[in-house]
């Protein structure tokens, strides 16, 4: 996972699989990040997420409340298919915004 900061904004890149065995972990890093920033917005940048399942759902929820508490807001980026779906079966975009991914052009 990295990040950075940029007019309030924190940018945090997830990688890899999100599941059960790394959901813990990466809320706690996200968090920690979210606590030593104090950002206005928090995007959660997808691009190298290779599979998610509900785990991920409860990293956005967590980062969702967080960020309410400090009047901020969360914006979801990048998100390929697979955890896409998971997140729109779950109507997150009813709590937080979801950046449709750009299509590629040639």
């Amino acid at each position: 996972m990295t990040s950075f900061l940029q007019d309030k904004q924190l940018t945090i890149a997830l990688c890899g699989e999100i599941d059960h065995h790394s959901a813990k972990t990466t809320m706690q890093e996200v968090g920690g990040k979210i606590d030593l920033y104090l950002p206005l917005v928090c995007v959660l940048d997808f691009r190298d997420v290779s599979f998610m399942d509900s785990s991920g759902i409860a990293i956005v929820i967590h980062t969702v409340r967080r960020m309410r508490e400090l009047d901020g807001k969360v914006r979801l980026e990048n998100i390929p298919p697979q955890p896409l779906k998971v997140l729109k079966a779950a109507g997150i975009e009813k709590i937080t915004q979801i950046q449709e991914r750009s299509p590629v052009t040639k």
